[in-house]
């Protein structure tokens, strides 16, 4: 079937993006499932930072590309053999695809799973296949799931089913934004009812961990980040202090208003700045989760002694540490009973020709989450 997608050529082309367009909206071909594999119709697709850094070329990714990792949409047709999804289902898109028999997925840490890893750094399927092309020539698969795009063909893993009445412009960004940024504090924090706790870095990932940090009952809540609009959307979600990331008193002012320091803190953006910042506002015996992804060479100079001599943790949270069978309904049921809003973390609707704008936004900090509207 004939799809328009974006395709991304080369990697690190210079900013603006909206004149460079490291995405170019193509027609491309797109294959019918094979075994094991579904055909999904993308209602909606995030724009997340992980995808703009594979843009700039933090992050190297076998290229020409369909870009997308973040998506929701509804089943159209299933391959041979495929028991998770049936046609007319509606699907969250996860950029893990875990095998479910490794020793990882044994101990329910299936977001750890390693099983997709060869076939997400050769671009295809986890069958090895490609199922897209552009002029005969074959196009990569990004992260398994290329869902900037009108239809997609992934792994039956890689697909969580959820109810129909979860609008699916609102579940495009809980397969990475949501799950990723809830999971760090219903997964990896422990239990932080009555905890004073800190976000760090509000995108969709950051907010997304301040409206769990509001329902698991957190308090204080401490929102920070380098852009004004962000901390005033964190008042309106429930962050009890914010401050501007910037401010070379930034920590000063966070230890004061808490007493100390935070319990736990979060870094969610994804830079050695903010982990830092993330670490200096730890109180003794404090937990700094981590669940931004910086470039692969960043180091962070910790201080040894007074890990030890503090008793402070340092860990480390990938996909929100998440069992997305576990956590995805939990995290839709949540939704649905209007506990959170996750609606509010869209900024913006766009379509295939605003898709390269989009990026130069992100990269400017500007808005949450803006989310690509794939197929009408």
């Amino acid at each position: 079937m004939k799809i328009t997608a974006a395709v991304m050529f080369e990697q690190g082309l210079p900013r603006p993006y909206a004149t460079t367009t490291p995405l170019r909206i193509e027609t491309v071909d797109l294959e019918g499932p094979g075994v094991g594999e579904v055909l999904v119709r993308i209602a909606g697709a995030g724009l997340c930072h992980s995808d703009l850094s594979a843009i700039e070329g933090h992050r190297p990714r076998a290229v020409p590309t369909v870009v997308g990792h973040e998506a929701a949409g509804v089943v159209v047709e299933v391959g041979r053999d495929v028991t998770r999804v049936n046609a007319g289902d509606h699907v969250v898109m996860l950029f893990v695809a875990s095998c479910g028999a490794c020793d990882l997925c044994s101990q329910g840490r299936p977001n750890l799973c390693q099983a997709s890893w060869s076939a997400r750094a050769a671009g295809t399927l986890q069958s090895g296949a490609r199922r897209l092309s552009l002029g005969g020539k074959p196009l990569h698969h990004y992260s398994g799931i290329s869902c900037f795009a009108e239809y997609a063909v992934v792994s039956e893993r890689s697909l969580m089913p959820i109810p129909k009445e979860l609008p699916l412009l609102d579940a495009a960004i809980m397969g990475c934004a949501v799950i990723t940024g809830a999971g760090a504090v219903f997964n990896a924090a422990g239990d932080v009812k009555g905890k004073a706790v800190a976000i760090v870095g509000l995108g969709g990932v950051g907010l997304s961990s301040l409206l769990a940090a509001v329902n698991a009952g957190a308090s204080p809540i401490v929102a920070i980040d380098l852009n004004a609009d962000k901390l005033a959307l964190a008042s309106q979600l429930g962050a009890t202090h914010t401050f501007l990331g910037s401010d070379p008193d930034c920590a000063a002012k966070v230890r004061e208003a808490t007493h100390g320091g935070v319990e736990v803190a979060f870094e969610m953006a994804g830079s050695i700045a903010a982990m830092t910042l993330a670490y200096s506002i730890g109180r003794r015996g404090s937990t700094t989760v981590c669940g931004g992804l910086p470039s692969a060479s960043a180091t962070f100079p910790m201080p040894s002694a007074a890990l030890v001599a503090d008793e402070r943790v340092i860990k480390g949270s990938y996909m929100g540490s998440a069992v997305p069978s576990r956590d995805i309904p939990k995290l839709v049921g949540l939704v649905l009973a209007g506990q959170m809003p996750i609606d509010k973390l869209r900024t913006e609707v766009i379509g295939f020709s605003g898709l390269n704008a989009g990026f130069d936004q992100l990269a400017d900090g500007l808005g949450v989450r803006q989310v690509l509207q794939c197929a009408q």
